[in-house]
């Protein structure tokens, strides 16, 4: 039975897109017999307390020597001196869901100290897997990564039947992500702001105690565009309740200043529903031409453009939603995601041996 150590900053149970990866990854390597221990970095990633700190590179370095460890891209890119001492006893897999220093929100000061602590740390690495061909490039060409160790893993997304839609005049949008400033509600909330006289509702499904700084900052934004009464929250919604959340949708949009793969993306085509992003990060390559409309990040013109046109259009809405759902065949299983990354753990310790 193949053995391995996948570390991870607090619960898997955390209600962002990467723990959902985290979580489904490590079911698919179980499905395949794989011993996979757990380990609890603790909290506060990626900006821990010096205790934070010292208590994940205790837990580390109490690990059994040889035995392959994953760890998450949250804590590993502010680990760099605990990666560099294990790289002498073990084989690190650093999974990237997308580099520290691109969070939105960061002082320029604070994203050049992420993105140096995090090319140290992936400097000690044995391999990286990412979650996109986008990420791949970023850290080959930004945090000097040898190709030959990078691995593309993109997410999984179960085949779900096509979403029915509110059946409704009034166009149902869905917004899904954390409340945090990487995710751009306050674009969104400014584009619909300007579209007070069209028929729509937004819920928005995302964890609001991430950052209660963003999160009074949404609310103030409500009440300055008096859209209060427009605006639902579904919180931090399970599994099962984001399955009807987009199954009773009529239109994806989430306006993120960046996404290294774009989970919630990828769900709302597998669900069929057409999509408006932005072109930040990887969301273009996950969010097909023929599904959405992309639009550049921080441009709430641009958005509110886009979602006038869409809710004024329900034919086009269906046209963009059949794309969707034959785009949805083409979206990567969450056992072909399983299957890639035991390769890329088997990889690694063969050329250990090498």
């Amino acid at each position: 039975m193949s053995r391995v150590v996948f570390a991870v900053p607090g619960a898997l149970t955390i209600p962002t897109g990467g723990y959902a990866y985290d979580g489904r990854i490590i079911a698919e390597l179980r499905a395949r017999e794989w011993d996979v221990d757990v380990l609890d970095l603790g909290d506060g990633f990626p900006r821990p307390s010096a205790q934070a700190r010292a208590a994940a590179h205790a837990r580390l370095a109490a690990l059994p020597r040889k035995d392959p460890i994953v760890i998450d891209g949250l804590a590993f890119g502010v680990l760099p001196d605990a990666a560099t001492k294990l790289a002498a006893s073990h084989r690190l897999l650093a999974l990237v869901h997308h580099p520290l220093a691109l969070e939105a929100g960061l002082s320029p000061a604070e994203a050049e100290a992420l993105r140096a602590s995090e090319r140290r740390a992936l400097a000690a690495a044995s391999g990286v897997v990412v979650t996109s061909a986008f990420t791949a490039r970023l850290v080959i060409s930004d945090y000097g990564v040898p190709p030959p160790q990078v691995r593309i893993v993109r997410p999984g997304t179960d085949r779900v039947p096509p979403g029915r839609g509110s059946g409704e005049q009034t166009v149902s949008l869905l917004a899904v992500g954390a409340i945090v400033p990487r995710k751009g509600y306050d674009v969104l909330l400014a584009a619909l702001a300007s579209l007070r006289d069209r028929p729509w509702r937004l819920t928005i499904a995302g964890d609001r105690a991430r950052d209660a700084g963003t999160a009074a900052r949404l609310d103030a934004d409500l009440a300055r565009f008096n859209l209060a009464d427009r605006v639902g929250f579904a919180g931090a919604a399970s599994t099962q309740q984001l399955a009807a959340l987009y199954a009773s949708a009529d239109l994806f949009v989430l306006a993120s200043r960046f996404e290294g793969f774009g989970m919630a993306f990828a769900e709302a085509i597998a669900h069929g529903l057409p999509v408006i992003g932005t072109t930040a990060g990887a969301i273009p390559d996950t969010v097909p031409a023929s599904a959405g409309i992309v639009v550049p990040p921080d441009d709430s013109a641009a958005l509110a453009s886009a979602l006038r046109q869409l809710i004024d259009d329900p034919a086009r809405r269906q046209r963009l939603a059949a794309s969707a759902r034959a785009a949805a065949t083409e979206l990567p299983t969450w056992p072909q995601a399983g299957d890639l990354f035991a390769q890329a753990i088997a990889a690694m310790m063969t050329e250990a041996h090498a």
